[in-house]
């Protein structure tokens, strides 16, 4: 790993970065400390989109920024743990990143929780300046009694490239944002997710895809299962302004049923400003394909295993974009666990939050696996 980060509860308990990444000039530290640290709060989020916006900037205790310098290449990830262990509490944790010119960089963010009934509302800004390329997974394994807001923005300069992947998985509520601005000619951005609701957990995301910039392309692909008497809600806005000739987007949003008391809504839209451009939207909710299920079982593989081999191929796509294996790897599990508690095979409870953070010492167990994968 480049370094870590380990926030809890909004403050900064753990800040660790490579000796030649400091000398070659990245940082990794709370706002404060920066000497141009004003420059990068708010860089991305001038005015805050709501209510939790505002309460973020007003309430955030401690910002942490992570600025690579022009040219600077961080081949290993940057891990950032986000660990809520306080009780009936309001926490506001805030990254900001700055990819600089020709740099590449890869951050993964681990949200987890112990088992409290908290409001989490986490807010990430990224700027992505000229030819650079910044890569960001967010695996969001919350308490089965926490309720997030998360808003997560990206600002993507000239034939720069931005590629984020979200796992969304625990939470009582949980409610992400995406925006993805793509401000420079020939900016490119990929936006992936998996998620899969169970119990009466809700998965709410909301996506923007702005192009500002004549040959841009933007890709989004989120997929999701639900089981349970669970609901997922999907949002996504492609918008091309008047300037954004040649533009290519599309959105896709798929879901799979597997209880008939599940619920998903899908609302993809497209607002275009200009001619020139291919734009598509798709979206689709269904139950397991029988026919395919009924296939397996005929040559004698057990339902359960069946399930999990069809929802594996159908997140495969998705666990692709997944910036280094080892999230895809937190991914597969967390699909093997659900399945497992589905048929009765696992005692755990939903959402329990399970990414190896030891609530005590807030040490990132899972954040070593991620960083090994590479």
């Amino acid at each position: 790993m480049a370094g870590v980060v380990v926030i809890r509860n909004g403050w900064v308990v753990e800040n660790t970065l490579e000796a030649r990444l400091a000398e070659a000039g990245m940082t990794i530290g709370a706002v404060a400390d920066l000497d141009d640290g004003s420059d990068h709060l708010g860089s991305v989020i001038d005015i805050p989109v709501d209510l939790f916006g505002h309460l973020n900037r007003a309430y955030g205790p401690e910002p942490v920024a992570i600025v690579v310098p022009d040219g600077v290449q961080v081949d290993a990830p940057v891990v950032v743990v986000v660990l809520t262990d306080a009780d009936a509490s309001a926490v506001f944790p805030r990254v900001i990143v700055r990819c600089g010119a020709g740099a590449t960089l890869t951050v993964v963010e681990l949200h987890t929780s112990t088992d409290v009934a908290s409001l989490v509302v986490p807010v990430l800004e990224a700027t992505v300046d000229r030819d650079g390329h910044f890569r960001h997974a967010l695996v969001q394994e919350m308490g089965p009694r926490i309720w997030q807001l998360a808003h997560q923005a990206f600002k993507v300069g000239q034939s720069g490239t931005v590629e984020a992947f979200t796992a969304g998985l625990g939470g009582d509520y949980a409610r992400t944002r995406i925006d993805c601005r793509l401000v420079g000619r020939g900016a490119e951005g990929r936006l992936a997710a998996a998620y899969f609701g169970e119990g009466d957990q809700t998965l709410d995301f909301r996506t923007f895809q702005e192009h500002a910039a004549p040959d841009t392309t933007s890709e989004l692909l989120f997929k999701g299962a639900l089981d349970g008497s669970s609901h997922s809600i999907y949002s996504g806005l492609i918008r091309v302004r008047p300037e954004a000739v040649r533009t290519r987007a599309h959105q896709t949003n798929r879901n799979i049923k597997l209880s008939p008391d599940a619920w998903a809504e899908t609302v993809p839209n497209l607002e275009i400003e200009t001619d020139d451009v291919v734009c598509s939207h798709a979206s689709t909710v269904s139950p397991v394909d029988e026919d395919q299920r009924f296939y397996l079982e005929s040559r004698g593989v057990p339902t359960r295993v069946a399930e999990q081999l069809l929802l594996e191929g159908f997140f495969q796509d998705v666990a692709d974009a997944a910036p280094v294996p080892g999230v895809a790897e937190i991914l597969k599990d967390a699909l093997i666990e659900r399945l497992d508690r589905r048929t009765g095979s696992s005692p755990s409870e939903p959402g329990s939050g399970s990414t190896g953070i030891d609530s005590a010492t807030g040490d990132a167990g899972s954040a070593v696996a991620v960083g090994d994968a590479q």
